[in-house]
C-alpha cells in the first residue's frame, strides 16, 4: 500500500486498476451510486468543505471510500454539510493534503497516517507499523484503549481532529520472482516497500525502494526490481503482477490491518453543530465498516482468480522468518517509541493493546482459523443435497 509516491500513478494506471477489478460489483457499490443519485441539494447557507484525498480518482476500494464518505456526510446532514472531493493532485499534491488542512487551504483529507511520520514520529501506529494490530485490533485499541484520545492528542498540535475512515484488512506479503525459502534469500534482494516495512527489509540484507505504483509492473518485468508488495489479491490482480512475479507470498509483515483516516481542519470541526459532528464521525465509522466488508468480499474473489486461472503459487514464509521478522520489527517500532514523550505515550499504549490482543487471539481467533481447516475435506459442496444416515 505505498501510497507515497503511487499518485504519480496516471490516468492509465488508474484505467486500469478499474478494468482489472473484480467484474462483480458489490452491495457497497450499488449502495454508494444510489447515495450519489439521492444526495440532498445544499440549503442556504450550507456549509461547503473540501476534502483532499492521497487516491487516484475512483481507485478501488480507497479512493472509492473517500467518495462514499463525503456523500454520507451530505446525507445524514440533509445537505447543511456538503463535501466536494478532491483526488489526488487535482487540487493540492497528494502529500500535501495534510498540510493544507493544517492551514486551512482544505477542510478534510482522506489518506494514511504513516504518511505524515515526517510531521511527527507517532503517525505510523494510527495507520499500519509491521508486526502490529489487525484491523479489528485496531479498531479495539482506537475506540475502546485510549488510542482516539492519544491520536486525538498528536493531531491537535497540526490543528487537527482525526477519524478512522476505512481499513484494507491483512495485506499480502508480496510478490516475488523467486522463492523466499530462508533468511539469506532476502540478502541483496531489491524489494519496493515503503515506511517502516522497508526499515525491516533493509535490516535483513535487502534493498527497500519506493516507486510509484503505475511504475512497479514494468520495474519487475525489467529486473530493476526483485518483489513488490503492493495491497492484497483485489488491487494487485488489478495491475497484473501475476505476469511477471509467480511467487505471491501471504501473509504480510508490514501492514498487518492498514487504517486509512480522515482528518478534519480543528476549526471547521469546532464550527460545526453537535448533529453535523455526529453526522461525520459517523460517516467515517461507516466507511471503515464497509472497507473492511468490501476488501474481504473482492479479495476472496480475486484470490480464486489469481489461483485457479492464472496459477499464480502461494507460499508463506517459514517459521524462522516469521521469528526473525519479528524480532527485527520489534527493535524498529521501539526505536520509534523513543523519539519523544509524545511517540513514547502512543507506542507504550499500542504495544499494551497488542499485548492483550495477542492473548485474546491466543485463544480464540488463532486456534479456530486453525480448526476450522481441519476436516474440511469431508464438507459438502453448497449443490450437494445431505446424506441420508446408513440403515
Amino acid at each position: 500500500m505505498d501510497r507515497r509516491k503511487f499518485l504519480k500513478f496516471g490516468a492509465a494506471g488508474a484505467a486500469a486498476a478499474a478494468t482489472g477489478a473484480c467484474a462483480d460489483s458489490s452491495n457497497a457499490d450499488r449502495e454508494a451510486e444510489s447515495a450519489a443519485k439521492s444526495a440532498p441539494a445544499p440549503r442556504r447557507g450550507a456549509k461547503e468543505l473540501s476534502m483532499v484525498t492521497t487516491w487516484p480518482k475512483n481507485f478501488p476500494g480507497l479512493g472509492d471510500m473517500a467518495t462514499r464518505t463525503a456523500d454520507l456526510i451530505g446525507r445524514l446532514t440533509e445537505g447543511s454539510v456538503t463535501v466536494k472531493v478532491f483526488a489526488a493532485g487535482e487540487l493540492v499534491p497528494p502529500f500535501e493534503s495534510f498540510d493544507a488542512v493544517s492551514t486551512g487551504a482544505a477542510d478534510m483529507y482522506h489518506g494514511a497516517e504513516y504518511y505524515w511520520q515526517g510531521k511527527a514520529k507517532g503517525f505510523p501506529f494510527f495507520a499500519a507499523v509491521p508486526m502490529g494490530l489487525t484491523a479489528d485490533e485496531m479498531l479495539g485499541w482506537i475506540k475502546y484503549g485510549g488510542g482516539q484520545e492519544l491520536w486525538d492528542g498528536l493531531s491537535a498540535q497540526f490543528n487537527i481532529k482525526p477519524f478512522p475512515a476505512g481499513n484494507t484488512g491483512q495485506q499480502m506479503g508480496g510478490w516475488f520472482k523467486r522463492e523466499i525459502n530462508t533468511l539469506e534469500d532476502f540478502r541483496g534482494l531489491n524489494m519496493r516497500i515503503p515506511g517502516l516495512g522497508g526499515d525491516v527489509l533493509r535490516r535483513l540484507g535487502g534493498a527497500a525502494v519506493a516507486i510509484p505504483g503505475g511504475e512497479i509492473f514494468q520495474s519487475l518485468q525489467s529486473g530493476a526490481i526483485d518483489a513488490t508488495e503492493w495491497v492484497g489479491p483485489w488491487n494487485d490482480l488489478a495491475f497484473g503482477f501475476y505476469r511477471v512475479a509467480p511467487f505471491y507470498y501471504g501473509p504480510g509483515f508490514h501492514e498487518p490491518g492498514p487504517m486509512l483516516s480522515c482528518g478534519m481542519n480543528l476549526d471547521v470541526w469546532n464550527s460545526l453543530t453537535a448533529h453535523e459532528q455526529l453526522a461525520v464521525s459517523t460517516a467515517c465509522d461507516w466507511a471503515t465498516n464497509q472497507s473492511i466488508a468490501e476488501y474481504q468480499h473482492q479479495n476472496a474473489l480475486a484470490l480464486n482468480t489469481l489461483v485457479n486461472d492464472h496459477k499464480v503459487q502461494l507460499r508463506s514464509f517459514s517459521d524462522d522468518i516469521w521469528r526473525e521478522i519479528q524480532r527485527v520489527s520489534a527493535e524498529v517500532i521501539s526505536e520509534i517509541g523513543q523519539s519523544d514523550a509524545t511517540t513514547k505515550a502512543i507506542y507504550e499504549s499500542y504495544i499494551a493493546a497488542r499485548g492483550r490482543a495477542m492473548r485474546w487471539s491466543s485463544v480464540s481467533d488463532g486456534p479456530y482459523l486453525r480448526a476450522r481447516t481441519l476436516g474440511t475435506e469431508y464438507e459438502r459442496k453448497p449443490a450437494e443435497t445431505p446424506r441420508q444416515p446408513a440403515s
